[in-house]
């Protein structure tokens, strides 16, 4: 089978975050700079959209519910009810606030280890397209009953995030590392330990920076190499680079497995204009067919 690539939503400003929601059999995202969530429903190819009151840095559904999810909103972690339909998102209740020593940060992607805690990750302020207040971010993680543990920080921008369950390993991308590390994860606890670098962007004669990522059942990575039009995948424990995914969008942010199958690799981009125009169909979500591998379900963050 060909690897297919198209795009199955309009462009929008910085798109990231995707997630796959197995109980809603729809994906969601968000668009960071547009401050809204987005539901696309691949039986119907509606995408529809609720704004929010500042930038959202993910989206992953409450388990145990069909109408609430957790959201970073800037610094905030707050959790939305949301029937799915346009502009009807609400904020419930804030589960913790983030980055208090460095108010400018705001929340740069999100996910739910596979016990359902929340780790979230954050970066310094854009002060211009493209520059930032560096080592100014951290990661996080937010247990079940909200209590917040910092695990990271002098961060740039905070980026990754996935787990191999079986061997007990967390993934994670500071991005200006250009470089993909390794912890060691404890499942009872959530604690991370041990990091060590198992991939390098120079080691490959890679441009751009490392993004968002995900993982197949085989535990090997596919990576957004954003400003470098292209999805790496990538075998961690050999520091292998096995295939390159053309994208039709530079700024690649974000991939998910998604579908009944969870066989789709869903890819979210930005069309941001850094002194050059992103046309489209830069900053729209691409599903890629014909990979021969399956993704792990997404799992939704637990809430007591």
């Amino acid at each position: 089978m060909s690897v297919k690539v198209s795009a199955v939503t309009a462009p929008v400003w910085l798109g990231e975050g995707p997630h796959w929601s197995h109980d809603h059999k729809a994906l969601y995202f968000v668009s960071i700079f547009d401050r809204s969530v987005y539901k696309y429903d691949p039986s119907t190819g509606k995408c529809t959209s609720s704004k929010l009151s500042d930038m959202p840095g993910f989206i992953i559904p409450v388990e145990g519910t069909r109408d609430e999810f957790v959201v970073g909103l800037k610094r905030d972690v707050v959790v939305i009810q949301w029937d799915g339909e346009d502009g009807t998102a609400r904020v419930l209740k804030t589960v913790a606030e983030i980055d208090q020593h460095s108010p400018d940060n705001r929340i740069n992607d999100a996910k739910a280890d596979p016990r359902g805690r929340l780790f979230v990750g954050t970066m310094g302020h854009e002060y211009e397209p493209g520059k930032f207040h560096l080592k100014k971010g951290s990661l996080y993680r937010i247990d079940h009953d909200g209590k917040v543990n910092r695990v990271v920080d002098n961060v740039d921008i905070s980026n990754g995030l996935c787990w191999d369950e079986k061997n007990r390993a967390f993934y994670y991308a500071d991005s200006f590392e250009y470089a993909i590390r390794r912890y060691d994860w404890d499942p009872e606890t959530g604690d991370i330990s041990n990091p060590r670098l198992v991939f390098k962007y120079a080691d490959h004669n890679l441009g751009g920076i490392v993004d968002g990522m995900t993982i197949d059942t085989d535990g090997n990575l596919w990576v957004a190499n954003f400003d470098g039009t292209q999805v790496l995948k990538i075998d961690p424990k050999a520091g292998k680079l096995l295939q390159k995914v053309p994208t039709p969008a530079l700024q690649t942010t974000s991939a998910t497995f998604g579908g009944p199958n969870l066989d789709i690799l869903y890819v979210t981009t930005a069309s941001m204009n850094r002194g050059t125009e992103q046309k489209p169909p830069c900053g729209s979500t691409f599903q890629v067919t014909g990979l021969g591998v399956r993704g792990h379900p997404n799992v939704s963050v637990k809430l007591v």
